[in-house]
């Protein structure tokens, strides 16, 4: 970037500065500066599903991820003046994202999965339970991070929910120095500079946070399924068999070793008899749900899931399903049940109508 192109950012700039006076952000919702004439330069702007697709990894919610990339804008648009080229933009905007979401993942809990509370429960009411204040990972929509379908694809291993999970059990730092080296490809020296540390520094960190990675059975390099023509034969017949409630036509697309979770309940189940059990168990007003497809989810299949209101009228929201696909089989479901927040999100109706 030239000395010059400072000024020429200015030059661009709208009203961002009424930024400065905007009213906090009720929790779970993007912030509307994001969303109006108060957003930064087009040059900055360029940046921010990439950057999204970064706070995403290092924070575990898309909400909280763009918090932090607006931050992180509003903070460049505010530097521009002491900027004066002396790296590359993109490299500058990196150092402010990683400073902001270090500071935040510092201050709050960490990102959780019901499978972080322990092993596998059995498929009774009994075990259902609501942790207090646990932050639950958050499934992201792929949207929110490349506008080509075929750029998610290229992301796909390092945005799997399993993969996300396991970054937030390593500290900010290492977090960062991860997801620059393997999934941004940034070199060593590079991340020494943005951090400012030292490369065998960075190569410590790198291999302390591979470690964790590998003793929870994940690389950045496992490769998740493209959704193509078998794949997405597969969800249609998922999709009808679950709102016909269809055992044994579920029993032929769901894996004998898949599992289930629910957040914000922090029971889990292992294996499909367990899973169909709970369905026909204390799932069963489940039966007669209606399943409406959206955009997908960190890289796999989502659908808005809708039961039986209990007025007699019409479908109530009851969860975001994100499925896992793996030879061939649904290997892992999520239930979402935070409707409230994610269905806007998803693009997702409130409710339907009979």
């Amino acid at each position: 970037m030239s000395p010059a192109a400072p000024a020429r950012l200015k030059g661009m700039q709208t009203t961002l500065a009424i930024a400065d006076v905007t009213p906090p952000v009720p929790a779970g919702t993007m912030p509307a500066v994001a969303q109006t004439t108060t957003a930064p330069t087009a040059e900055l702007e360029e940046y921010r599903k990439e950057l999204t697709g970064y706070c995403y990894r290092m924070l575990g919610s898309p909400f909280e991820a763009e918090d932090a990339v607006q931050e992180t804008l509003i903070k460049a648009w505010r530097g521009l003046e002491d900027f004066e080229g002396r790296s590359a933009l993109r490299s500058w905007l990196y150092r402010i994202a990683t400073n902001v979401c270090v500071d935040m993942a510092r201050s709050r809990a960490r990102r959780a999965t019901p499978m972080d509370f322990g092993p596998a429960s059995a498929p009774v009411a009994e075990n259902l339970n609501i942790p207090n204040e646990v932050a639950w990972l958050q499934p992201i929509p792929d949207s929110s991070l490349a506008d080509d379908p075929s750029e998610v694809a290229v992301q796909h291993e390092s945005i799997r929910l399993a993969f996300v999970a396991a970054l937030q059990h390593l500290p900010p730092r290492q977090r960062a120095v991860l997801i620059l080296f393997e999934v941004l490809r940034w070199s060593a020296a590079e991340i020494a500079d943005l951090l400012d540390t030292s490369v065998p520094s960075v190569n410590s960190a790198l291999q302390r946070a591979r470690a964790t990675l590998e003793s929870r059975g994940l690389s950045s390099d496992d490769t998740a399924p493209v959704i193509d023509d078998s794949r997405r034969d597969l969800l249609a017949r998922y999709v009808a068999a679950f709102q016909a409630y269809d055992i044994d036509a579920l029993t032929a697309l769901i894996r004998e070793e898949a599992t289930q979770n629910m957040p914000p309940f922090d029971m889990w189940l292992s294996g499909r008899d367990d899973i169909f059990a709970w369905w026909v168990g204390p799932g069963i007003g489940c039966k007669g749900s209606r399943m409406l497809p959206t955009v997908s989810a960190n890289g796999t299949a989502a659908f808005g899931q809708y039961k039986p209101s209990e007025t007699g009228s019409g479908f109530d929201p009851w969860a975001l399903q994100v499925l896992e696909i793996a030879d061939g089989r649904i290997k892992h479901i999520t239930f979402f049940l935070d409707t409230q927040t994610l269905f806007p999100l998803f693009g997702l109706p409130p409710r339907l109508e009979s």
